[in-house]
């Protein structure tokens, strides 16, 4: 093990890890990559009225949803009301750098969510559906929030009373893991004439597993190892938040927020491991995972000369403990062999913004400034199991350091109604950033950067909108890419690179959306990037490899979201809810120099769905079937294919009113989806190098059984 691991990090790696799969993960977790969630995609109900006269709206055609229209749903939060808007999907956004310009595609009373650590579904979750007067979607080009553009929904809430949500979430994998008991979340929120709170309790649940076999051969085919595997994980959240929102005198606003966490993460990979003619042995992979976090956050506007002054700021901290232990223990008695990798990292960051509107020359004005300060540190440290059980630290320099980023922006933006139907959204600037790399390998870098971005919306006629976005984006670090790390079940792991700089792009977006009247509603958005210094894996000096910046790189795309309706055709309360995406990737392989399409990238998905709400009766069942195709990764030291599925359907039956509550239970993976992993691995790098051996690895996942119950006080 220690020959093998200092072989890969330090003088020449000769296995890397491929990607791991997430074995159909029904929860979030600190998995390497996601799988399909076992909730069906939600579906919409009838049709909505139209407005374009609803006192404080933007100019143009809007679409209103009163909660009369949701009524059939039985919703007992936001978040329920949004998932059944037709041809809506509430988008989470882009991580920005900073705070940044608005991206996520949610307003609650007008206003962008300064969001980091707690996602738009979590904010969402904790408004109780009693508190919602009415959804809007407008188009963002023709608000005064910078950088939005499409269809945006604007979540409007009532003022005043004191109401409540909750919610219990269970999952159950008989013969693959330990059942999830509690998770779910509650919140409580009230409002006065001056004052908005909510108070929340949650605790996200997942659980992950596979079953089956895997088979290792040689360059030439020979089976040299059987394996069978039982993988199975465990993960849970809890997190306390609360929110605040005080309407001061002359007009003034301000909002505070805060959240804390706790993450617990355990894995146990439990493998038998057979070789013709060889010692038979039990493998034990075993990652532990601790992590507590807190975000505090808040802003106050107010009137300052001829326009609005708003001052934001930022708190937000992360520390992370992880240990991953490999034993493998053989039938004849010979001592076992393993080792461990364990690192601690911490994660700060601190955003002071400041936005300034106004109006000016027929049109809204927004200047707007930001500094943002970065740090992570990490140690990390490796060890060989000894003969006599106990563990003798290996040196692993580069495993340890630090990385700081001191970053400023400033952006204008100009927002105006250039006729009734079409607005205009334009707004340029530049980033200064400064990255320190403390360690082994210090090093100092400055970067000035432009950015900015131009949309266009268009009323075409009632019921029809387009828009159109170009944009200059700077994208964002993973500051962990600078530093070394292992992965003990494969063996290898990333050498780390101090000369990471955060990659540029060139974005175009474009939708259309078209209401279908009785028939539902249909949106198409086109979209395209081309990237400067993007990053991907890449060979360094001295035989290994590490994440790293390739000078371009492209995708574009299409994204298909539609809901039909169905009562045209006599089927009285069901629909149909569809989103397809396809995908087109391209980069130069930085080993070979052959242009591929993006590793591991999911270029074709279709999510379908089908809801029937049975009328006259609180009764509602339905399914779907979740599709991608995962393309192939390219490492320097391996190629292969890791994906789940590709198919995963599911089925459901609701009841709105058991005893006031809503109950629903759900199957997941009724037609047998599975983890496949195909990979083939070289001696070194795979251009010059012959094959050491390859690995086929076919494992079942298992049925999911949910069982969810919500209610509301």
């Amino acid at each position: 093990m220690k020959t093998r691991i200092l072989a890969a990090l330090l003088g020449g790696a000769t296995l890397i890890l491929a990607p791991t799969a997430a074995f159909a993960q029904d929860a979030p977790a600190p998995a390497p990559s996601p799988s399909p969630a076992p909730a069906p995609a939600p579906a919409p109900g009838p049709a909505p009225a139209a407005s374009t006269d609803i006192p404080g709206a933007p100019t143009g055609n809007h679409v209103v949803y009163p909660p009369a229209y949701f009524a059939r749903y039985s919703p007992k939060s936001a978040l329920d009301m949004l998932n059944q808007l037709p041809g809506f999907a509430v988008s989470n956004g882009d991580q920005n750098r900073g705070l940044g310009e608005a991206s996520v595609n949610v307003l609650i009373n007008g206003e962008r969510l300064e969001l980091k650590s707690e996602t738009i579904f979590s904010r969402l979750q904790k408004i109780s559906a009693d508190k919602v007067e009415r959804i809007e979607i407008l188009d963002g080009a023709s608000l005064k929030i910078p950088g939005l553009s499409g269809q945006v929904a604007n979540v409007v809430t009532k003022v005043g009373g004191l109401s409540g949500q909750y919610e219990w979430d269970t999952r159950f994998r008989p013969g693959y893991v330990s059942p999830a008991w509690f998770g779910g979340n509650i919140s409580l929120s009230g409002s006065t004439r001056t004052l908005d709170y909510t108070l929340a309790l949650n605790n996200d649940i997942g659980t992950g597993s596979i079953k089956g076999p895997t088979t290792i051969t040689d360059a030439n085919g020979v089976v040299t190892e059987q394996r069978k595997v039982h993988f199975a994980n465990h993960f849970h959240a809890p997190k306390i938040s609360g929110s605040l929102k005080w309407n001061g005198p002359g007009g003034s606003i301000a909002h505070l927020n805060a959240q804390y966490q706790q993450t617990y993460a355990d894995t146990l990979d439990s493998e038998q491991r057979t070789d013709p003619g060889g010692v038979d042995r039990l493998y034990r992979y075993t990652p532990h995972d601790r992590d507590h976090n807190y975000e505090i956050g808040g802003d106050f506007e107010f009137k300052l000369g001829p326009g609005r002054l708003k001052l934001i700021g930022l708190d937000r901290y992360d520390h992370d403990r992880y240990r991953e232990d490999v034993v493998l223990t053989y039938a004849d008695g010979s001592p076992n062999t393993g080792g461990r990798y364990a690192s601690v990292n911490t994660s700060k960051e601190k955003v002071a913004r400041a936005e300034y509107n106004w109006r000016m020359f027929n049109g809204d004005w927004q200047l707007s400034g930001e500094a943002a300060f970065n740090s992570y540190d990490g140690a990390a440290h490796l060890f060989d199991l000894n003969a006599t059980g106990g563990l003798d630290e290996i040196p692993f320099p580069g495993g340890t350091g630090g990385v700081k980023e001191d970053r400023y922006e400033s952006i204008l933006t100009h927002s105006r109604q250039l006729a009734s139907n079409l607005s205009l959204q334009v707004g340029g600037g530049f980033e200064y950033s400064k990255l320190q790399q403390t360690g082994s390998m210090g090093l100092t870098r400055t970067f000035w950067r432009p950015k900015g971005s131009a949309s266009i919306a268009w009323n075409i006629e009632k019921g029809f909108d387009i828009s159109l976005k170009i944009a200059r984006v700077v994208g964002q670090l993973s500051f962990s890419d600078f530093l070394a790390r292992v992965d003990l079940d494969q063996g290898n792991g990333s050498a780390g690179n101090v000369n990471l700089v955060p990659p540029q792009s060139w974005e175009v977006n474009f939708e259309a959306k078209k209401e279908l009247r009785a028939w539902g509603t249909t949106t198409l958005k086109l979209y395209g990037k081309r990237y400067q210094d993007y990053i991907e894996w890449i060979p360094l000096p001295g035989g290994v490899e590490s994440r790293g910046n390739i000078d371009k790189a492209s995708v574009y795309g299409a994204e298909w979201v539609s809901t039909f309706k169905l009562d045209p055709l006599g089927w009285k309360g069901a629909k149909i809810d569809a989103d397809l995406i396809w995908e087109h990737t391209s980069e130069r392989d930085p080993l070979t120099g052959v242009v591929h399409q993006f590793s591991n990238e999911q270029d074709r998905i279709a999510n379908v769905s089908i809801r029937d709400d049975l009328p006259g009766t609180s009764w509602a069942w339905g399914g779907g079937v979740q599709y991608n195709h995962t393309l192939p990764y390219y490492r320097m030291f391996e190629v292969g294919s890791n994906y789940e599925g590709p198919a995963y359907t599911y089925a459901f039956v609701e009841n709105k009113n058991v005893f006031g509550l809503d109950v629903k239970a759900q199957i997941f993976n009724l037609t047998n989806g599975r983890h496949i992993n195909r990979r083939t691995v070289y001696t070194g790098f795979r251009d010059r190098s012959p094959v050491l051996f390859a690995e086929n690895g076919n494992e079942a996942v298992g049925l999911i059984y949910q069982f969810t119950v919500k209610g509301k006080f």
